[in-house]
């Protein structure tokens, strides 16, 4: 039992418990630590058992449950939590996994599934892979003036302000970003430093040579502060960075230049997610079938391309259902166009909320956070459990 992996079962209901630990006695490599039928001495136990297995039931009082969940994750990252409940509603199960359940598994349990999932834990303990899947989220287009910079910048500001997590928002233009502009900040280290000691700095080292945006939980790599470093950057240094950040953030936005060469295609190679951004005329939409063409050649899965249209209004002479037609994607999303308040925004060096966060474009960008970050959780839990879960 001493080299077993511990597993802390908190359940209201007797019967529930003795059914899962009749499940786990199934399991090579773990052991029931300990069992619990009030949630507080559950959680204080687990908040200092280092790396366990913590079943839950959230089924009553479950935003106090899911509060504490968030609690534990805090106290104990190498917790890994299993969510239980007799409700499997699509918002119940995002809500909990965004506050930091490893797996949901609807009640009752089914023994195959719960044996799965409990397999897939231990693998990913074993090769020590990192719980906290990072999520890497690119925008990108091969075309300029498009608002990419824009989206790639108030989609992270959303996102750290949404999850509570860390976000790091990377610019791969590396010869004209302008990320750090966009947020009126003046990186002491920016992407040529860190490619060039990626391989030497610890995580804390590597937090402090990113820029903090103001008081959040949005951190920033800006581009070379030398134009002439940005040729010396390589595609195995843009993995490294990636790589590393991977282990600190739960999400990376990145804002890639329009260049098509090696660093943008291992950019590309390691997104979860592609924003293709495009406007709504003929020269854009062209350009924005390139890209699909582009992305068709490397291998990537349709899901992993999200077609955005950026500035869009509804009385465009070109059609949505055109523009699929053209590209063969469907539309994700669409931002508003509202050239006032992003001008404002873009010149005052400031995300689109702080200008008027009761704004469309700015009540857009804040749903357009909420909507990814719902999506990727459910990917997960759709890999995790191999189950279908739309949003």
């Amino acid at each position: 039992m001493d080299n077993n992996l511990n597993v802390l079962l908190i359940d209201r209901e007797e019967n529930s418990r003795n059914v899962i630990k009749a499940y786990l006695n199934e399991v090579e490599g773990v052991g029931i630590a300990a069992e619990f039928s009030d949630y507080e001495s559950g959680f204080n136990l687990a908040s200092t058992s280092g790396k366990c297995i913590v079943i839950v039931d959230i089924s009553d009082n479950m935003d106090r449950v899911v509060t504490d969940i968030k609690t534990l994750k805090t106290s104990n990252k190498e917790a890994y939590i299993v969510a239980l409940s007799g409700s499997n509603s699509a918002d119940i199960i995002i809500k909990v996994l965004r506050a930091g359940a490893r797996d949901f598994i609807s009640k009752p349990v089914i023994k195959s599934e719960f044996l799965e999932i409990l397999s897939n834990i231990i693998s990913d303990i074993k090769s020590d892979k990192s719980q906290d899947s990072c999520k890497i989220i690119s925008t990108f287009s091969n075309k300029g003036g498009i608002g990419k910079t824009s989206i790639a910048v108030n989609l992270a500001v959303e996102l750290a302000q949404l999850t509570k997590e860390k976000v790091a928002l990377v610019d791969l233009n590396l010869q004209l970003g302008d990320v750090a502009t966009f947020l009126d900040m003046t990186p002491p280290f920016a992407m040529d430093y860190i490619a060039d000691n990626i391989n030497n700095l610890s995580e804390d080292e590597l937090l402090k040579t990113m820029s903090r945006y103001k008081n959040t939980s949005l951190y920033v790599i800006a581009d070379p502060l030398n134009i002439d470093k940005s040729q010396d950057i390589t595609a195995q240094q843009i993995k490294n960075i990636l790589t590393a950040l991977k282990k600190i953030f739960s999400y990376i936005v990145i804002d890639i230049g329009t260049n098509i060469d090696s660093k943008t295609i291992s950019a590309l190679d390691y997104s979860d997610l592609i924003l293709l951004i495009a406007i709504v005329n003929l020269p854009a939409i062209r350009s924005t079938q390139r890209c699909m063409e582009l992305f068709d050649k490397l291998g990537y899965n349709a899901d992993k391309i999200k077609l955005v249209l950026n500035r869009y209004m509804e009385n465009e002479d070109i059609k949505t259902a055109d523009i699929e037609e053209v590209v063969k994607q469907k539309v994700y999303w669409k931002i508003p166009n509202n050239y006032l308040i992003m001008m404002s925004a873009i010149n005052k060096g400031v995300p689109v909320n702080e200008i008027n966060p009761d704004s469309n474009v700015a009540v857009n960008y804040k749903e357009f956070a909420s909507k990814i970050s719902d999506y990727l959780i459910t990917q997960k839990l759709n890999k995790n459990c191999n189950r279908e879960v739309r949003i």
